[in-house]
C-alpha cells in the first residue's frame, strides 16, 4: 500500500516538472499546455510504450518454433509464479541485459539479449527470467516503463527551454541563465526520481525472483556475470536511450563514481550479497 502511494507521489513530481518548465517557456499558457502534455504522455506510455521500447530495442517475438528451450522456460516459470504467459521477445546484442515491460500481467513481454543467453548457463538465466516475472507479479513493469517515457520527454522539454527559450507573463524573453539552469537541473531531478522509483523494487524483484525459480544462488552468479561482461561490452541501444536504463536487471549505463550516486538500480555487490544470504 505504502509502495503506492510512494510511486503515485514521484509520478506526480515528474508531471511537476513539466509544469515547471513549461511555465519556463510560456508563462501560465505554458504551465498548462505542460501540464496537458504531461496527462498525454501518461496516457500515452500507460497503452503504448510497452511496443515503444520493444521497437525501440528492435527486440523480435519468439515461440516454441523458434527458441523452443528459452520460450519453454519463460513458460514454466510463469506457471510457477501463477502468471499468465507473458510475450517473448530476443533483442540481437552481444550486451548481457534483460527486462520486463507491459501495462499489467495479462499484457506483459519480456525480452533478453542474445548475449545473456550465450554467456549465461541455463540455471543462470532461469534466476534472471524469474527476477522479471517477480516485476511483472509485483506490477512493477508499467511504473517502470511510464517513469522511463516521462523522463525522457522531461529532458526533452528541458533541452527546448534551453535552445529556444522562454517567454514571461507579459511576452518578454525569460532570463536566460534560468533557462539553463533548467535545461540542466530538471534530467537531473528526473533521473533522481526515476532511482527513488527503481531501487527499492530491484531488491524485491531479487526476492520474488529467488522464490519463483528456488535458486538464489543462481540468480546471484548472472547479476555478477552480467555486471562484470557488461562492463566490458557496451549496450549501444541503452547509451542511446538512458531513460530506459532502470528496465533492465542491471544497470547497462558506462560510468563510474559521481555517476552511480545517479544509478536506478542498487549496487550490484549488495544485491549478491543479499542472495547469498537467502540461498544460505
Amino acid at each position: 500500500m505504502w509502495n503506492g502511494v510512494k510511486t503515485a507521489m514521484l509520478m506526480a513530481a515528474i508531471a511537476a516538472l513539466f509544469v515547471v518548465i513549461g511555465g519556463l517557456i510560456g508563462g501560465q499558457r505554458g504551465m498548462l499546455l505542460a501540464l496537458l502534455f504531461a496527462l498525454g504522455t501518461n496516457f500515452f506510455a500507460y497503452w503504448f510504450s510497452d511496443s515503444m521500447v520493444l521497437r525501440m530495442y528492435n527486440a523480435q517475438p519468439v515461440d516454441a518454433s523458434n527458441a523452443p528451450q528459452f520460450y519453454r522456460m519463460v513458460q514454466e516459470l510463469a506457471q510457477r509464479a501463477g502468471l499468465p504467459m507473458p510475450r517473448v521477445y530476443l533483442i540481437d546484442e552481444a550486451a548481457p541485459n534483460a527486462f520486463a515491460t507491459g501495462r499489467n500481467p495479462e499484457h506483459a513481454a519480456v525480452a533478453a539479449t542474445t548475449g545473456l543467453l550465450r554467456m549465461l548457463s541455463d540455471r543462470e538465466v532461469r534466476g534472471v527470467i524469474s527476477h522479471e516475472l517477480a516485476h511483472v507479479q509485483h506490477r512493477d513493469i508499467l511504473i517502470s516503463t511510464v517513469s522511463a517515457t516521462m523522463a525522457g520527454a522531461v529532458s526533452a522539454m528541458a533541452n527546448f527551454a534551453l535552445f529556444f527559450g522562454g517567454r514571461d507573463e507579459q511576452g518578454r524573453p525569460a532570463n536566460p541563465i534560468a533557462s539553463i539552469a533548467v535545461a540542466l537541473l530538471a534530467p537531473v531531478a528526473a533521473a533522481l526520481i526515476q532511482m527513488a522509483i527503481s531501487r527499492a523494487r530491484e531488491f524485491e524483484a531479487d526476492r520474488g525472483g529467488a522464490q519463483i525459480s528456488g535458486d538464489p544462488a543462481a540468480l546471484a552468479m548472472a547479476l555478477e556475470k552480467i555486471h562484470r561482461f557488461g562492463q566490458a561490452v557496451p549496450f549501444d541501444t541503452a547509451q542511446a536511450h538512458p531513460a530506459t536504463a532502470q528496465m533492465m536487471i542491471v544497470n547497462p549505463l558506462s560510468g563510474g563514481g559521481i555517476a552511480n550516486l545517479f544509478s536506478t538500480h542498487p549496487p550490484v555487490e549488495e544485491r549478491i550479497a543479499r542472495l547469498m544470504a537467502l540461498a544460505r
